[in-house]
Protein backbone atom coordinates (compact mmCIF):
# COMPACT_ATOMS: atom_id res chain seq x y z
CA UNK A 1 0.00 0.00 0.00
CA UNK A 2 1.59 3.29 -0.83
CA UNK A 3 1.87 6.51 1.42
CA UNK A 4 -0.98 8.44 -0.86
CA UNK A 5 -3.56 5.11 0.25
CA UNK A 6 -2.47 5.19 3.72
CA UNK A 7 -2.30 9.04 4.17
CA UNK A 8 -6.03 8.95 2.46
CA UNK A 9 -6.97 6.37 4.62
CA UNK A 10 -5.87 8.10 7.99
CA UNK A 11 -7.54 10.97 7.02
CA UNK A 12 -10.88 9.02 5.82
CA UNK A 13 -10.83 7.93 9.85
CA UNK A 14 -10.31 11.53 11.10
CA UNK A 15 -12.97 13.05 9.04
CA UNK A 16 -15.25 10.06 9.76
CA UNK A 17 -15.07 10.19 13.84
CA UNK A 18 -14.85 14.36 13.46
CA UNK A 19 -18.67 13.52 11.99
CA UNK A 20 -19.51 11.26 14.54
CA UNK A 21 -18.42 13.79 17.58
CA UNK A 22 -20.07 16.78 15.56
CA UNK A 23 -23.20 14.59 15.17
CA UNK A 24 -23.14 13.31 19.11
CA UNK A 25 -22.30 16.82 19.91
CA UNK A 26 -25.45 18.44 18.30
CA UNK A 27 -27.66 15.79 19.51
CA UNK A 28 -26.73 16.29 23.19
CA UNK A 29 -27.07 20.01 22.98
CA UNK A 30 -30.62 19.58 21.16
CA UNK A 31 -31.73 17.39 23.27
CA UNK A 32 -34.64 18.09 25.78
CA UNK A 33 -32.76 19.46 29.00
CA UNK A 34 -33.54 17.21 31.90
CA UNK A 35 -34.13 17.66 35.65
CA UNK A 36 -30.73 17.56 37.44
CA UNK A 37 -30.84 15.88 40.61
CA UNK A 38 -30.68 17.73 44.00
CA UNK A 39 -27.54 16.86 46.17
CA UNK A 40 -28.39 16.89 49.81
CA UNK A 41 -27.21 19.32 52.30
CA UNK A 42 -25.93 17.83 55.20
CA UNK A 43 -26.49 19.48 58.74
CA UNK A 44 -29.92 21.59 57.42
CA UNK A 45 -32.55 21.33 60.22
CA UNK A 46 -36.07 19.40 58.33
CA UNK A 47 -33.77 18.76 54.89
CA UNK A 48 -35.91 15.95 53.13
CA UNK A 49 -34.62 13.88 50.22
CA UNK A 50 -36.13 15.44 47.22
CA UNK A 51 -38.81 14.14 45.59
CA UNK A 52 -37.93 12.68 41.91
CA UNK A 53 -38.83 14.35 39.40
CA UNK A 54 -37.99 12.30 36.76
CA UNK A 55 -39.96 9.38 37.77
CA UNK A 56 -43.22 8.97 35.64
CA UNK A 57 -46.63 9.90 38.18
CA UNK A 58 -49.93 9.50 37.14
CA UNK A 59 -51.41 13.27 37.81
CA UNK A 60 -52.86 14.09 40.82
CA UNK A 61 -53.51 16.60 43.45
CA UNK A 62 -52.07 13.97 46.27
CA UNK A 63 -48.55 13.70 45.29
CA UNK A 64 -47.99 11.70 48.05
CA UNK A 65 -44.65 9.21 47.79
CA UNK A 66 -43.56 6.39 49.57
CA UNK A 67 -46.36 7.71 52.46
CA UNK A 68 -44.87 11.08 52.87
CA UNK A 69 -45.80 14.31 51.22
CA UNK A 70 -43.11 15.36 48.96
CA UNK A 71 -40.66 18.18 49.35
CA UNK A 72 -40.35 21.01 47.03
CA UNK A 73 -36.95 20.43 44.89
CA UNK A 74 -34.48 22.95 45.27
CA UNK A 75 -33.70 26.41 47.18
CA UNK A 76 -37.56 27.74 47.87
CA UNK A 77 -37.94 31.23 47.41
CA UNK A 78 -41.70 31.52 48.68
CA UNK A 79 -42.41 33.39 51.72
CA UNK A 80 -43.95 31.90 54.46
CA UNK A 81 -47.48 32.39 54.23
CA UNK A 82 -47.24 30.80 50.47
CA UNK A 83 -45.34 28.11 51.92
CA UNK A 84 -47.74 27.14 54.30
CA UNK A 85 -50.66 26.70 50.94
CA UNK A 86 -47.94 25.22 49.59
CA UNK A 87 -48.35 22.12 52.21
CA UNK A 88 -52.05 22.38 52.03
CA UNK A 89 -52.10 21.30 48.37
CA UNK A 90 -49.59 18.69 48.80
CA UNK A 91 -51.38 17.28 51.44
CA UNK A 92 -55.22 17.65 51.18
CA UNK A 93 -56.59 15.31 47.91
CA UNK A 94 -58.77 16.75 45.48
CA UNK A 95 -62.52 16.87 46.31
CA UNK A 96 -64.48 17.33 42.75
CA UNK A 97 -67.71 18.88 43.17
CA UNK A 98 -70.08 21.45 41.52
CA UNK A 99 -69.18 25.04 42.30
CA UNK A 100 -71.79 26.39 44.20
CA UNK A 101 -73.56 30.05 43.82
CA UNK A 102 -71.59 31.00 47.28
CA UNK A 103 -68.25 30.64 45.82
CA UNK A 104 -66.60 31.33 42.96
CA UNK A 105 -66.18 28.54 40.24
CA UNK A 106 -63.31 28.07 38.44
CA UNK A 107 -62.83 28.63 34.38
CA UNK A 108 -62.16 25.82 32.39
CA UNK A 109 -59.62 24.69 32.54
CA UNK A 110 -59.20 26.51 35.99
CA UNK A 111 -57.25 24.73 39.12
CA UNK A 112 -58.87 24.84 42.11
CA UNK A 113 -57.09 25.53 45.44
CA UNK A 114 -58.26 24.48 48.56
CA UNK A 115 -57.89 27.28 51.74
CA UNK A 116 -55.42 26.45 54.48
CA UNK A 117 -56.83 25.26 57.99
CA UNK A 118 -55.81 27.37 60.82
CA UNK A 119 -54.48 23.89 62.24
CA UNK A 120 -52.40 23.43 59.38
CA UNK A 121 -51.12 27.15 59.52
CA UNK A 122 -50.38 26.69 62.90
CA UNK A 123 -48.04 24.10 62.56
CA UNK A 124 -46.36 25.61 59.47
CA UNK A 125 -45.68 28.65 61.03
CA UNK A 126 -44.13 26.80 63.97
CA UNK A 127 -42.07 25.01 62.12
CA UNK A 128 -38.82 27.18 61.40
CA UNK A 129 -38.05 28.26 58.13
CA UNK A 130 -35.00 26.98 56.47
CA UNK A 131 -35.04 29.80 53.61
CA UNK A 132 -35.37 33.27 53.89
CA UNK A 133 -38.74 34.64 53.43
CA UNK A 134 -39.69 37.38 51.12
CA UNK A 135 -41.09 40.16 53.30
CA UNK A 136 -42.50 42.62 50.75
CA UNK A 137 -45.05 40.02 49.33
CA UNK A 138 -45.78 38.39 52.99
CA UNK A 139 -46.62 42.02 54.43
CA UNK A 140 -48.69 42.99 52.13
CA UNK A 141 -50.46 39.46 51.76
CA UNK A 142 -50.87 39.87 56.15
CA UNK A 143 -53.17 43.12 55.10
CA UNK A 144 -55.97 40.99 52.90
CA UNK A 145 -58.82 41.82 55.14
CA UNK A 146 -60.67 38.19 56.33
CA UNK A 147 -63.70 37.07 53.82
CA UNK A 148 -66.99 36.97 55.13
CA UNK A 149 -68.94 34.05 55.02
CA UNK A 150 -70.62 33.76 51.48
CA UNK A 151 -74.40 34.14 51.36
CA UNK A 152 -76.45 35.64 48.75
CA UNK A 153 -76.08 39.27 48.00
CA UNK A 154 -78.52 41.71 46.36
CA UNK A 155 -75.35 43.38 44.09
CA UNK A 156 -75.27 40.46 42.13
CA UNK A 157 -77.75 37.99 42.64
CA UNK A 158 -81.86 38.15 42.24
CA UNK A 159 -83.11 37.02 45.67
CA UNK A 160 -87.04 36.13 46.06
CA UNK A 161 -87.87 35.74 49.57
CA UNK A 162 -89.54 32.82 51.00
CA UNK A 163 -92.00 32.81 54.01
CA UNK A 164 -93.19 29.56 55.46
CA UNK A 165 -95.63 29.57 57.79
CA UNK A 166 -94.34 27.74 60.34
CA UNK A 167 -90.75 27.15 61.63
CA UNK A 168 -88.66 24.55 59.46
CA UNK A 169 -86.23 22.07 60.53
CA UNK A 170 -83.67 21.48 58.15
CA UNK A 171 -83.78 17.73 57.33
CA UNK A 172 -86.96 18.87 56.22
CA UNK A 173 -85.64 21.59 53.84
CA UNK A 174 -83.00 19.49 52.89
CA UNK A 175 -85.24 16.65 50.96
CA UNK A 176 -87.64 19.41 49.62
CA UNK A 177 -84.67 21.47 48.07
CA UNK A 178 -84.51 21.63 44.13
CA UNK A 179 -81.76 18.71 42.87
CA UNK A 180 -79.75 21.23 40.96
CA UNK A 181 -77.74 24.31 42.04
CA UNK A 182 -77.94 25.62 38.61
CA UNK A 183 -80.55 27.78 36.41
CA UNK A 184 -79.45 27.62 32.86
CA UNK A 185 -75.68 28.72 33.34
CA UNK A 186 -75.96 30.09 36.61
CA UNK A 187 -75.83 29.20 39.77
CA UNK A 188 -78.49 28.78 41.72
CA UNK A 189 -79.10 28.59 45.74
CA UNK A 190 -81.44 28.50 48.65
CA UNK A 191 -80.49 29.86 52.27
CA UNK A 192 -82.35 29.41 55.34
CA UNK A 193 -82.33 32.45 58.25
CA UNK A 194 -81.43 30.75 61.64
CA UNK A 195 -83.60 30.53 64.55
CA UNK A 196 -81.13 30.50 67.21
CA UNK A 197 -78.12 32.54 65.46
CA UNK A 198 -80.63 34.87 62.90
CA UNK A 199 -78.29 34.77 60.25
CA UNK A 200 -78.70 33.45 56.83
CA UNK A 201 -76.77 30.17 56.40
CA UNK A 202 -77.23 27.30 53.57
CA UNK A 203 -79.93 24.63 54.27
CA UNK A 204 -78.01 21.99 57.15
CA UNK A 205 -79.44 19.19 59.14
CA UNK A 206 -79.93 20.15 62.92
CA UNK A 207 -81.24 23.70 62.34
CA UNK A 208 -84.14 25.34 62.09
CA UNK A 209 -85.47 28.11 60.30
CA UNK A 210 -88.23 30.81 60.58
CA UNK A 211 -87.31 32.04 56.54
CA UNK A 212 -85.82 30.73 53.28
CA UNK A 213 -84.45 33.21 50.06
CA UNK A 214 -84.00 32.01 47.07
CA UNK A 215 -81.27 33.34 44.72
CA UNK A 216 -79.82 33.11 40.89
CA UNK A 217 -76.81 34.90 40.17
CA UNK A 218 -77.33 37.81 37.81
CA UNK A 219 -74.14 37.18 35.56
CA UNK A 220 -70.84 35.12 35.01
CA UNK A 221 -68.47 34.64 32.63
CA UNK A 222 -70.78 32.78 30.67
CA UNK A 223 -72.94 35.56 29.87
CA UNK A 224 -75.63 37.72 31.85
CA UNK A 225 -78.84 36.40 33.17
CA UNK A 226 -81.58 35.64 30.45
CA UNK A 227 -85.51 35.39 30.95
CA UNK A 228 -85.49 31.69 30.06
CA UNK A 229 -82.96 31.33 32.95
CA UNK A 230 -85.12 33.56 35.22
CA UNK A 231 -88.27 31.25 34.54
CA UNK A 232 -86.39 28.43 35.84
CA UNK A 233 -85.08 30.23 38.99
CA UNK A 234 -88.70 31.30 39.42
CA UNK A 235 -90.23 28.02 38.97
CA UNK A 236 -87.22 26.20 41.14
CA UNK A 237 -88.45 29.30 44.16
CA UNK A 238 -91.82 28.74 43.82
CA UNK A 239 -91.70 24.56 43.97
CA UNK A 240 -89.47 25.37 47.16
CA UNK A 241 -92.45 27.24 48.77
CA UNK A 242 -94.52 25.05 48.08
CA UNK A 243 -92.95 22.06 49.60
CA UNK A 244 -92.58 24.16 52.60
CA UNK A 245 -95.91 25.53 52.54
CA UNK A 246 -94.92 29.30 52.35
CA UNK A 247 -95.03 31.82 49.59
CA UNK A 248 -92.93 33.23 47.91
CA UNK A 249 -92.34 37.09 46.55
CA UNK A 250 -90.50 36.78 43.09
CA UNK A 251 -89.01 39.76 42.05
CA UNK A 252 -89.75 41.54 38.59
CA UNK A 253 -88.33 39.46 36.09
CA UNK A 254 -87.39 42.26 33.56
CA UNK A 255 -86.03 44.52 36.12
CA UNK A 256 -83.58 41.62 37.33
CA UNK A 257 -82.93 40.83 33.23
CA UNK A 258 -81.69 44.76 32.94
CA UNK A 259 -79.78 44.55 36.16
CA UNK A 260 -78.23 41.68 35.06
CA UNK A 261 -77.21 42.99 31.47
CA UNK A 262 -75.63 46.11 33.19
CA UNK A 263 -73.64 43.99 35.31
CA UNK A 264 -72.52 41.87 32.71
CA UNK A 265 -71.44 44.91 30.81
CA UNK A 266 -69.65 46.22 33.47
CA UNK A 267 -68.07 42.86 33.95
CA UNK A 268 -67.06 42.66 30.53
CA UNK A 269 -65.27 45.99 30.32
CA UNK A 270 -63.35 44.87 33.37
CA UNK A 271 -62.82 41.59 33.13
CA UNK A 272 -58.47 40.68 32.64
CA UNK A 273 -56.94 37.56 32.05
CA UNK A 274 -52.85 38.58 31.64
CA UNK A 275 -50.92 35.26 30.36
CA UNK A 276 -47.36 35.74 29.33
CA UNK A 277 -45.38 33.06 27.17
CA UNK A 278 -41.85 31.62 27.81
CA UNK A 279 -40.13 30.11 25.00
CA UNK A 280 -36.88 27.66 24.77
CA UNK A 281 -33.74 30.12 23.78
CA UNK A 282 -32.14 26.96 22.31
CA UNK A 283 -32.67 23.06 23.45
CA UNK A 284 -36.47 22.35 24.62
CA UNK A 285 -37.10 21.34 27.73
CA UNK A 286 -38.31 18.26 29.05
CA UNK A 287 -41.81 18.10 31.82
CA UNK A 288 -39.28 17.13 34.36
CA UNK A 289 -37.08 20.28 34.21
CA UNK A 290 -40.15 22.37 33.62
CA UNK A 291 -41.46 20.95 37.02
CA UNK A 292 -38.54 21.12 38.83
CA UNK A 293 -38.02 24.95 37.97
CA UNK A 294 -41.32 25.89 38.26
CA UNK A 295 -41.02 24.08 42.42
CA UNK A 296 -38.34 26.42 42.85
CA UNK A 297 -40.18 29.47 42.92
CA UNK A 298 -43.02 27.85 45.06
CA UNK A 299 -45.19 26.07 41.97
CA UNK A 300 -47.31 22.94 42.71
CA UNK A 301 -48.36 20.15 40.57
CA UNK A 302 -52.06 20.09 40.09
CA UNK A 303 -54.43 17.30 39.41
CA UNK A 304 -55.20 18.43 35.08
CA UNK A 305 -51.42 17.39 33.57
CA UNK A 306 -49.29 19.81 32.19
CA UNK A 307 -50.69 22.15 35.17
CA UNK A 308 -48.94 23.79 37.97
CA UNK A 309 -50.51 26.51 40.53
CA UNK A 310 -48.42 29.52 42.57
CA UNK A 311 -50.46 29.34 45.57
CA UNK A 312 -52.29 32.57 46.88
CA UNK A 313 -51.39 33.72 50.69
CA UNK A 314 -55.09 33.93 51.43
CA UNK A 315 -56.18 30.60 49.99
CA UNK A 316 -59.00 30.57 47.31
CA UNK A 317 -58.04 31.00 43.55
CA UNK A 318 -54.15 30.43 43.29
CA UNK A 319 -51.64 33.36 42.01
CA UNK A 320 -50.53 32.43 38.84
CA UNK A 321 -50.92 29.07 36.65
CA UNK A 322 -48.53 27.25 34.72
CA UNK A 323 -49.10 25.73 31.61
CA UNK A 324 -47.12 23.24 29.40
CA UNK A 325 -48.20 20.81 26.88
CA UNK A 326 -50.28 17.88 28.53
CA UNK A 327 -49.47 15.38 26.07
CA UNK A 328 -45.58 15.55 27.23
CA UNK A 329 -46.69 15.59 30.55
CA UNK A 330 -48.40 12.08 30.41
CA UNK A 331 -45.45 10.71 27.93
CA UNK A 332 -43.54 7.40 28.81
CA UNK A 333 -40.56 8.63 28.82
CA UNK A 334 -41.11 12.36 30.02
CA UNK A 335 -37.21 12.94 29.83
CA UNK A 336 -37.52 12.39 26.01
CA UNK A 337 -40.53 14.86 25.59
CA UNK A 338 -39.49 18.34 24.54
CA UNK A 339 -41.63 21.68 25.04
CA UNK A 340 -40.86 24.53 23.74
CA UNK A 341 -42.56 26.97 25.42
CA UNK A 342 -44.78 27.67 28.64
CA UNK A 343 -47.96 30.19 29.75
CA UNK A 344 -47.66 31.72 32.89
CA UNK A 345 -51.72 33.39 33.69
CA UNK A 346 -52.98 35.37 36.07
CA UNK A 347 -56.56 35.89 36.25
CA UNK A 348 -56.16 39.64 37.66
CA UNK A 349 -60.15 39.53 39.35
CA UNK A 350 -59.76 36.60 41.22
CA UNK A 351 -56.24 37.50 42.99
CA UNK A 352 -56.51 40.74 46.00
CA UNK A 353 -54.43 43.51 44.78
CA UNK A 354 -52.63 43.55 48.24
CA UNK A 355 -50.44 40.35 47.23
CA UNK A 356 -49.05 42.45 43.90
CA UNK A 357 -49.98 39.62 41.45
CA UNK A 358 -48.30 41.20 38.48
CA UNK A 359 -44.94 42.28 40.50
CA UNK A 360 -45.24 38.57 41.55
CA UNK A 361 -46.19 37.73 37.91
CA UNK A 362 -43.12 39.02 36.17
CA UNK A 363 -40.61 38.11 39.03
CA UNK A 364 -41.35 34.61 38.39
CA UNK A 365 -41.08 35.67 34.74
CA UNK A 366 -38.22 36.96 34.87
CA UNK A 367 -36.87 33.87 37.11
CA UNK A 368 -37.84 31.30 35.32
CA UNK A 369 -36.30 32.80 31.86
CA UNK A 370 -33.24 33.12 33.51
CA UNK A 371 -33.11 29.41 34.86
CA UNK A 372 -33.92 27.77 32.13
CA UNK A 373 -32.53 30.04 29.14
CA UNK A 374 -36.07 31.47 27.95
CA UNK A 375 -37.61 34.44 26.51
CA UNK A 376 -40.60 36.21 27.33
CA UNK A 377 -43.13 36.67 24.93
CA UNK A 378 -46.63 37.34 24.25
CA UNK A 379 -49.26 35.31 23.67
CA UNK A 380 -48.45 34.63 19.71
CA UNK A 381 -44.97 33.90 20.67
CA UNK A 382 -43.48 37.78 19.84
CA UNK A 383 -40.86 38.67 22.28
CA UNK A 384 -41.87 41.29 24.83
CA UNK A 385 -39.51 43.95 25.68
CA UNK A 386 -39.38 46.32 29.01
CA UNK A 387 -41.30 49.09 27.62
CA UNK A 388 -44.52 47.31 26.42
CA UNK A 389 -44.74 45.66 30.13
CA UNK A 390 -44.11 48.30 32.20
CA UNK A 391 -47.40 50.25 31.41
CA UNK A 392 -49.47 47.28 32.21
CA UNK A 393 -48.82 47.86 36.36
CA UNK A 394 -50.31 51.24 35.70
CA UNK A 395 -53.43 49.88 33.76
CA UNK A 396 -54.01 47.16 36.23
CA UNK A 397 -54.36 49.94 39.12
CA UNK A 398 -57.10 51.68 37.40
CA UNK A 399 -59.13 48.77 36.73
CA UNK A 400 -58.50 47.63 40.37
CA UNK A 401 -59.98 51.24 41.26
CA UNK A 402 -63.12 50.61 39.23
CA UNK A 403 -63.66 47.35 40.71
CA UNK A 404 -63.37 48.81 44.01
CA UNK A 405 -65.64 51.28 43.25
CA UNK A 406 -68.54 49.00 42.46
CA UNK A 407 -67.72 47.05 45.42
CA UNK A 408 -66.49 44.15 43.58
CA UNK A 409 -62.78 44.27 44.90
CA UNK A 410 -60.51 42.19 43.11
CA UNK A 411 -60.13 38.71 44.89
CA UNK A 412 -63.15 39.26 47.11
CA UNK A 413 -66.17 36.08 47.03
CA UNK A 414 -68.33 38.94 44.83
CA UNK A 415 -65.93 39.18 42.33
CA UNK A 416 -64.57 35.69 42.43
CA UNK A 417 -68.25 34.65 41.86
CA UNK A 418 -69.05 37.41 39.22
CA UNK A 419 -66.03 36.77 36.77
CA UNK A 420 -66.09 32.67 37.34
Amino acid sequence: MSTLQISLAILGVVVLALIVAYNSWAARRNAPKRAQPEEDEAGLPGHHQPYNLTERHEPALDLTHGGHAPEPVGPQTVPLAQAQVHEQYLSAPAQRREPALGEAAPADGAPVATAVPAAAAASAAATPAAVPAEPAFAAEAAHIPPERRPSLDALIDAIAPIQPEHVIPGEGALQVQPTTRRAGSKPFRIEGLNQKTRQWEPLQAGSRYTAFQAGVQLANRMGALNEIEFSEFASKAQAFADAVSGSVDLPDMLQEVARARELDQFASEHDAQLTFMLRARQAAWSPGYVVQNAARLGFVPLSMPGRMALPSAAGGQPLLVLAYDAQAAMAEDIDQSAILEILLSLDVPQVHRSEQPFARLREVADGLCQSMEGVLCDQNGHPLPVSVVEPIAADLEHLYDQLDSRELSAGSMLARRLFS
